[in-house]
């Protein structure tokens, strides 16, 4: 059991980490680089400050194995990690970032970027560990499915591990480059095609995949905070 003064050594660390996630993350929304084609989209850069970033790219999750098979995510949800509730209480890292990324104020500017309508949905942080063999058919997040943020963690100067980005489900438009410390942001609709196409992965590619959902999501496990949805501006 902590002592009181660990406890609260922890909490102030805590939110000071919130905090500096706020701040970091709402600068470089607002200053990222949006682009029409062939979606809406728009890249960031610099989007944790670097201790966060480092305290989760040292997250003591082991890369699960593909076993042969790839093309969805779903294929591996029984080994798939999330900023849960148990990564919350273990984790001061993913704590900051759940609770920057559950703040009124976030949601706020996000949907005022964006456009995305985030009232009543739940906060949901996979934390990806993709290894050579991996690839993802184009798809587009349409659905329960209401914001999409696809952070590269590491390794930086990997520009071939960017995320594809379609015209369809059949034509490749260009790769997002992977670099530390920049995200790929947009608001999921039928034309938002996005992949991963097969290539060799030399090394484990680390990435958060930041997600706002229904309530209609069924996996509630995954979520940060299962019973809290954010509060964002109601439909209009």
């Amino acid at each position: 059991m902590l002592d009181p003064l660990s406890e609260t050594s922890i909490l102030d660390a805590v939110e000071r980490g919130r905090e500096t996630c706020r701040t970091s993350f709402a600068q470089s929304l607002q200053t990222a680089a949006m682009a029409e084609a062939p979606y809406r989209h728009w890249m960031l850069r610099d989007v944790l400050p670097t201790d966060i970033a480092s305290a989760m790219d040292d997250l003591p999750f082991i890369a699960p194995p593909l076993d042969g098979l790839s093309g969805s995510r779903e294929i591996h949800n029984n080994t798939r990690r999330y900023v849960d509730a148990a990564a919350i209480a273990e984790f001061p890292a993913c704590r900051s970032l759940a609770e920057a990324f559950q703040h009124p104020d976030t949601v706020a500017l996000i949907e005022e970027t964006t456009g995305a309508r985030l009232d009543g949905c739940c906060l949901r942080i996979e934390y990806a560990q993709d290894t050579d063999g991996f690839w993802l058919k184009p798809h587009t997040d349409l659905g329960v499915k209401k914001f999409t943020l696809l952070y590269y963690l590491s390794p930086g100067g990997q520009p071939d591990l960017g995320t594809d980005i379609y015209t369809d489900a059949e034509t490749h438009s260009h790769r997002a480059p992977f670099d530390l410390g920049a995200a790929l942001v947009f608001v999921p609709s039928d034309n938002t095609w996005h992949g991963f196409e097969p290539r060799p992965i030399p090394v484990v590619r680390k990435s958060l995949i930041i997600n706002y959902v229904t309530e209609a999501w069924l996996a509630r496990e995954q979520l940060a905070y299962p019973n809290r949805p954010v509060t964002g501006r109601a439909a209009d």
